[in-house]
């Protein structure tokens, strides 16, 4: 699951909310990879320039290196999960939509160094059998559709169980405390804050996730897309990192 990367006012679904990636993504071409996860802006396609900012900061956040297993929680069609082969030596994608995880096998999969997993994202980190291999994980752009109570599993299981990994990065968060930029002027979207299921999902300020990040013994600090990016006036990043001892 994928969130909108709508840089402003998104307009109202048609047909299908905005959050809904499992029925939605069967209506576009097969190969509409971007359009399927909804990266676009007013409809346009995000390019290949905002695809490299993206990239760039994953990998800043991360501090993505060549030996790196990373896991990809909500990783939809393994689009932009693709973009980090070069940067580490294997990656697992996990995303709850059926149709999104074949795009991603018969697309994106690379055996000898990745593989995509049909589950959702907070069972996959109380169940994955093996959660010492990976070093580095990262939820973009769907963290926001995640419930109170799966956000907070996710963080917490990865912290508890996922020993091995020193850093995890969620990407492009709906911040609450810059929610007005976004809505429209006169619009009461008090209802849509706090909503998984809205067209932005949960909006979350920095202390907010911060003390999330915090109960599951985590240290975070925020990070920001460069200025004038299209959706930098009411999204940020997230870096976690484990907490050193006595801090």
């Amino acid at each position: 699951m994928t969130t909108s990367a709508h840089g402003g006012r998104e307009q109202p679904a048609i047909q299908y909310p905005k959050s809904d990636y499992k029925e939605y993504p069967k209506t576009l071409a097969p190969d509409d990879f971007w359009g399927q996860v909804r990266r676009t802006i007013y409809g346009r396609r995000i390019t290949e320039e905002e695809v490299s900012v993206i990239v760039d900061a994953i990998r800043s956040g991360l501090d993505l290196r060549p030996e790196d297993a990373v896991l990809d929680l909500a990783c939809g069609n393994g689009a932009l999960s693709s973009r980090l082969y070069a940067h580490c030596r294997s990656l697992v994608g996990v995303d709850n939509s059926e149709y999104l995880i074949e795009v991603a096998r018969a697309n994106f999969e690379d055996r000898d160094r990745s593989r995509f997993v049909l589950d959702d994202a907070a069972d996959y980190v109380a169940s994955e059998p093996e959660p010492e291999q990976f070093t580095k994980a990262l939820c973009y752009g769907s963290f926001s559709f995640f419930t109170a109570e799966s956000a907070q599993a996710v963080v917490t299981g990865l912290g508890r169980r996922f020993v091995n990994v020193s850093r995890v990065f969620l990407g492009n968060l709906p911040d609450r405390d810059r929610a007005s930029a976004f809505f429209p002027e006169g619009v009461d979207y008090a209802a849509d804050l706090d909503d998984p299921a809205s067209q932005v999902g949960i909006w979350r300020s920095a202390s907010q996730l911060h003390e999330m990040a915090a109960a599951a013994g985590w240290s975070s600090r925020v990070t920001m897309m460069p200025a004038g990016f299209f959706n930098s006036h009411y999204r940020f990043d997230l870096v976690l990192e484990r907490a050193r001892s006595g801090s």
